[in-house]
């Protein structure tokens, strides 16, 4: 592993790519990260099943997905704000004849602020509708699959053959400095205790249940290791 101002850097095969990504989330996690954006990367990062131009890449276009405006959020349609705003608009006109300008301007504005939610609803959903298509065939045969949020920042390149597997450049970069120091400590910590990273593998276990009759056995929280 490389490291340097820009992040934590490891190239290799896909398992070793798989590894890095698993040691920075056992890393993150043991320093206190959790929340939101801890599951976000920990749903993004490489898995061993996964495939680059596949699985990742459709998880980077999902993730880099525009989200929802306050109107979405709110479950309204554009068209719905925009009866509001007419709404607003006429309860206002109609403090302006009573004589009540504060609570006419109070009217005018919520009109505006529907207007303009409408406008940012509509322009979300028109861009949801191509930019998977554009991002999944255009922008990852350009750029590198990323990801980034409020707590991680990654990127995977393939880079040429090793031998007869592909070859592989992983960067994350811990966006808070604090936080990105104890990651790094237990970094090094794993590389002095840790004899072996046994790296997760998605186990298939419908059909020995239906054989055996037996139910599986829970999945392990977090990456596995072994210590010295």
């Amino acid at each position: 592993m490389e490291e340097s101002v820009s992040g934590f850097k490891r190239r290799g095969a896909w398992g070793e790519i798989v590894e890095h990504g698993e040691r920075i989330t056992r890393a993150l996690r043991d320093a206190g990260a959790e929340g939101e954006a801890f599951e976000e990367w920990d749903e993004w990062r490489p898995k061993s099943h996964e495939r680059l131009g596949e699985d990742v890449s459709q998880k980077t276009a999902e993730q880099a997905s525009v989200g929802e405006g306050e109107g979405e959020k709110a479950g309204k349609e554009p068209d719905e704000d925009l009866r509001t705003a007419g709404e607003k608009l006429s309860e206002s006109y109609n403090h302006v004849e009573e004589g009540d300008n504060g609570e006419a301007v109070e009217r005018w504005q919520d009109s505006i602020n529907y207007v303009a939610r409408a406008a940012d609803s509509a322009g979300r959903k028109a861009l949801r509708a191509v930019e998977g298509t554009v991002y999944r065939k255009v922008m990852t045969q350009l750029a590198p699959y990323y990801f980034d949020n409020a707590l991680v920042s990654a990127n995977i390149q393939k880079t040429t053959r090793g031998g007869d597997e592909d070859q592989f450049i992983f960067e994350v970069n811990v966006n808070d400095d604090d936080l990105k120091t104890a990651v790094s400590d237990r970094l090094a910590d794993y590389e002095n205790d840790i004899d072996r990273w046994h790296v997760d593998i998605e186990k298939e276990t419908s059909v020995a249940e239906a054989v055996e009759g037996v139910e599986a056995p829970p999945e392990r929280d977090g990456s596995g290791s072994t210590t010295n």
